[in-house]
């Protein structure tokens, strides 16, 4: 639950409401007035009608401007409070870095759990929302495998493959939802336990604002999210026409490594999946194959191997990344960034980038081969 709102959240939030989660209008104003807090000022309030915005944006607008249109506001924000943890937009250091590449990305996440869980190496798991019980197993026992092995696994919380993938990487505490609805509310209802085991050791997140019902067309918004937020996507089960091809797509046109499970030439549930390895996904039948094809750093591996046999899974044993550091963790990815490549966007001095690299090396989020920075695990 979240006690205060900084101005900038807020008046991001302002925005979003009165464009109704529209990604291309958002840029449209946001472009124009330079900032959300500018945009919302009265002064700029009447110019939005030049902006070639449709009819219902620029009525939100015009009942903005009234008590009651404000009340309405009032009534909203509180709701963001309540039911929301943290807040992150592209301006803010935490935000996920592995969004920012896109210009579809959410100008805005809300989220319950741990915001830290967002930095951390995700694989995402897909499938049918009604599976065979061999699907739902697979889903389970490579969530299980990954989610031992360090990565966190992101779904979209829908029942089937999804649910069966949370349930695995919960036995380890590394699982993100990514939600089609607003925080104040929960999709599918009979999903309600999951998602509060999820929040308290995870993460779960979505870019729509409170009182926002779960409607068709959000889900392929949310899936281009947990696409993005993933090094690979793995498909275990999908009929010919299923959503979860939808999430493939968004993974190709991300650039992103994608992976399916073969099954049974008759079976329904595999045609999808079959489909998909025609047009170039990689064939899997043990989740270590995903590891080896995404080919992080060996010595991460043996870090996360090391710390597991060590430490019993809690949540109390979990450790988050010094706040001063954040931001350089945020630079580093998992292939590997010279000095001269990190001091390009260091704000710091050179000998502060230095200290702050040794710190992460020393607290184990950060390696070096060859001269190269890299993350290298993950920071529970």
């Amino acid at each position: 639950m979240l006690k205060h709102l900084a101005p900038h959240h807020y008046h991001t939030i302002a925005v979003w409401y009165l464009l109704q989660h529209s990604l291309s209008a958002f840029e449209k104003v946001r472009n124009y007035f330079g900032s959300c807090e500018q945009a919302v000022q009265a002064p700029h309030l009447a110019q939005w009608s030049q902006l070639g915005l449709h009819a219902s944006h620029l009525k939100r607008v015009q009942d903005f401007q009234t008590e009651t249109g404000q009340q309405d506001f009032a009534k909203l924000i509180d709701l963001v409070k309540q039911h929301t943890d943290f807040i992150v937009t592209p301006e803010d250091t935490a935000y996920p870095s592995q969004l920012l590449p896109y210009e579809d990305r959410p100008p805005i996440i809300f989220g319950q759990g741990q915001l830290d869980a967002l930095l951390q190496p995700q694989i995402s798991i897909v499938g049918s929302r009604k599976p065979s019980p061999h699907g739902r197993q697979v889903a389970y026992d490579f969530a299980f495998y990954l989610s031992e092995k360090g990565f966190f696994v992101s779904s979209g919380l829908a029942h089937g493959i999804d649910e069966a993938a949370h349930q695995g990487a919960l036995q380890h505490q590394r699982t993100i939802a990514v939600m089609g609805t607003g925080l104040d509310a929960t999709y599918p209802a009979s999903n309600q336990t999951l998602r509060q085991q999820i929040a308290q050791q995870g993460a779960v997140i979505t870019e729509f604002l409170p009182r926002t019902p779960p409607l068709q067309h959000h889900f392929p918004r949310r899936n281009r999210i947990v696409s993005g937020l993933s090094l690979g996507v793995l498909v275990v089960e999908a009929k010919q026409k299923s959503g979860s091809l939808i999430t493939a797509n968004e993974a190709a046109r991300q650039g992103k490594l994608i992976f399916a499970i073969p099954g049974h030439i008759y079976s329904e549930f595999h045609q999808g999946c079959h489909q998909l390895i025609r047009e170039g996904a990689i064939l899997v039948d043990h989740p270590e194959q995903l590891i080896e094809d995404l080919a992080l750093p060996t010595q991460w591996h043996i870090n996360q191997k090391t710390q597991l046999h060590d430490q019993q899974p809690s949540q109390d044993s979990s450790s988050h990344i010094p706040e001063h550091l954040v931001g350089l963790y945020q630079q580093l990815d998992w292939i590997g960034q010279g000095l001269d490549q990190l001091a390009e966007k260091f704000t710091g001095s050179t000998a502060e980038l230095t200290a702050q690299l040794m710190e992460l090396e020393l607290t184990g989020l950060c390696i070096q081969q060859s001269g190269l920075y890299q993350r290298c695990r993950a920071a529970y």
